[in-house]
C-alpha cells in the first residue's frame, strides 16, 4: 500500500506526524517516543555518513568516465556550458539569498537548547571508509583514468558498484527518510521550534520556485542571443517536458518527452539526441539553486551567516559533484551530504532539514534541469552550424 503512495506524500504525512507526536508529548510531558525517533533518526544519520563517500565513488567516477568517452569537442563543449550554467545558477542565489533571506529568517532562530531530554536512547557508530574529499579525488582519478585507458573491465565493475549503491538508496534510504524527517520534525515540535521551522521553510520554498523559473527565462534568453530564436517560443515549446518532469521527478525518465520538445525548436536531430540524454546526467541547474538557497536558509536558522567566501567553493565543487547524480528522486541532495558535511560543516539534523527541503521541491528542481536542456542544445546546435561555415570556408 505505501509504495503506491508517492515519495512526496510520504514525505508530507511524516512531517505531520511528527509534528503531532511532538505536540501531544508536550502537552503530556512524556518524551519516550520522540526518543525511539531521536535514537532511530541517529542511526539512519550515522549510516547515511557512512554511504556517502560510496555514493560519490559510484556515480561520479563512472560519470566523468562516461564524459570521456564521448564524441570530440561538442562533448567537451556541451559539459563546459552545463558545468557554467550550474555555478551561475548558485551564484545567483547565493546573492539572491543574501539580499532576502536574512529579511525574512532571523538568525538563530531555530537550534536553541532546551532542557528536556530529547536525545537518543543509544547510538551505533558507523565510521565511513574514506573522508568525503578523499572519496572525490579517488572518483575523479577513476573516472578521468579511466576515460583515458579507455578499459572496460574497471568501468564494468564501477557500472555495477553504481547499481548497488543506487539500489541502497531506492530501497533503504528513500524508504526510510519519512520516518527521518518524521523524527526530526517530532523533535522540533517539541523543542517548540516547529512553526518558526516552517515559516522560514516556506519562505525558502518559495524563492527557491521563484528563482528557478527565473532561471529558465535567463537561459532561454541567452540562447536567443546567440540564434536569434524567439525565447519564449522555444520555452512554450519546452512545456511538455517541464510538466512530465513534475510528475516523474528523475531527468532521465523525462527525456523521451524532452526529446520531442527539442525538436519543435528547429534543432539538428544529430544534437537532440548527443546533448539531451547528455544534459539529463550533467546538467543539474535547478538543484543546485535549491541546495544553494536552502542550505543558506539552513544555516541562517541555525545562528550561522553564509558568506560569499564560503558558499562559492561550495558551489564550485557542487557543479562537479552533481555529474551523474542518481536518476531518482532526491538525487541531487544524496549527491551534495558529502559536500554538506565536509565543507559547510552540516550536522546530521540540519542534513535532514536539507533533505526534507530538497524533496519537497524536487519535482520543480527536475523541471528546470530538464526545460534547461533544451536551452543548451540550441545553444550547441548554434555552435555546431558555425563550425561547419568555418569548416566550409
Amino acid at each position: 500500500m505505501l509504495k503506491k503512495i508517492g515519495l512526496l506524500p510520504r514525505l508530507v504525512i511524516g512531517i505531520i506526524l511528527g509534528i503531532i507526536i511532538g505536540l501531544i508529548s508536550r502537552s503530556i510531558e512524556n518524551y519516550i517516543i520522540i526518543r525511539l525517533f531521536s535514537t532511530f533518526t541517529g542511526i539512519f544519520g550515522n549510516f547515511l555518513n557512512f554511504i556517502i563517500p560510496f555514493i560519490i565513488i559510484g556515480f561520479v567516477a563512472p560519470g566523468i568516465a562516461d564524459l570521456g568517452k564521448g564524441a570530440g569537442k561538442l562533448l567537451g563543449i556541451t559539459a563546459f556550458i552545463a558545468y557554467i550554467s550550474a555555478i551561475t545558477a548558485g551564484i545567483i542565489a547565493f546573492f539572491i539569498g543574501s539580499a532576502i533571506l536574512p529579511s525574512i529568517i532571523k538568525a538563530g532562530e531555530v537550534g536553541q537548547k532546551t532542557a528536556v531530554n530529547l536525545s537518543g536512547y543509544f547510538n551505533i557508530e558507523m565510521p565511513p571508509m574514506m573522508g568525503v574529499m578523499t572519496a572525490l579525488i579517488t572518483a575523479f582519478i577513476l573516472g578521468i583514468g579511466m576515460a583515458y585507458i579507455k578499459g572496460r573491465s574497471l568501468f564494468e565493475a564501477l557500472t555495477d558498484f553504481q547499481n548497488i549503491v543506487e539500489g541502497v538508496v531506492k530501497k533503504v534510504l528513500i524508504p526510510l527518510i519519512p520516518f527521518h524527517i518524521a523524527g526530526i520534525f517530532s523533535r522540533l515540535t517539541a523543542a517548540g521550534e516547529i512553526f518558526k521551522t516552517l515559516k522560514a521553510f516556506s519562505s525558502v520554498f518559495a524563492l527557491i520556485i521563484t528563482l528557478q523559473l527565473s532561471y529558465i527565462i535567463i537561459q532561454y534568453i541567452v540562447a536567443w542571443v546567440v540564434s536569434k530564436k524567439n525565447p519564449f517560443i522555444c520555452i512554450k515549446n519546452m512545456l511538455p517536458a517541464y510538466f512530465t518532469a513534475l510528475g516523474t521527478q528523475s531527468s532521465a525518465a523525462t527525456i523521451p518527452v524532452t526529446i520531442q520538445s527539442a525538436r519543435k525548436n528547429e534543432i539538428s536531430e544529430d544534437i537532440i539526441d548527443f546533448v539531451i540524454p547528455l544534459g539529463a546526467t550533467i546538467h543539474l541547474a535547478g538543484d543546485t539553486i535549491t541546495l544553494v538557497l536552502a542550505s543558506m536558509g539552513v544555516m541562517l536558522i541555525s545562528g550561522q551567516t553564509p558568506t560569499f567566501a564560503t558558499m562559492l567553493p561550495f558551489i564550485l565543487m557542487l557543479g562537479i559533484t552533481m555529474v551523474a547524480a542518481p536518476g531518482i528522486p532526491g538525487g541531487g541532495v544524496y549527491a551534495a551530504l558529502g559536500l554538506l558535511q565536509n565543507m559547510l560543516l552540516f550536522t546530521k539534523a540540519q542534513q535532514g532539514l536539507m533533505i526534507a527541503l530538497h524533496f519537497a521541491q524536487d519535482s520543480f528542481g527536475t523541471a528546470t534541469n530538464v526545460t534547461g536542456d533544451g536551452a543548451i542544445a540550441i545553444l550547441i546546435d548554434s555552435i555546431a552550424k558555425r563550425r561547419k561555415e568555418i569548416n566550409k570556408k
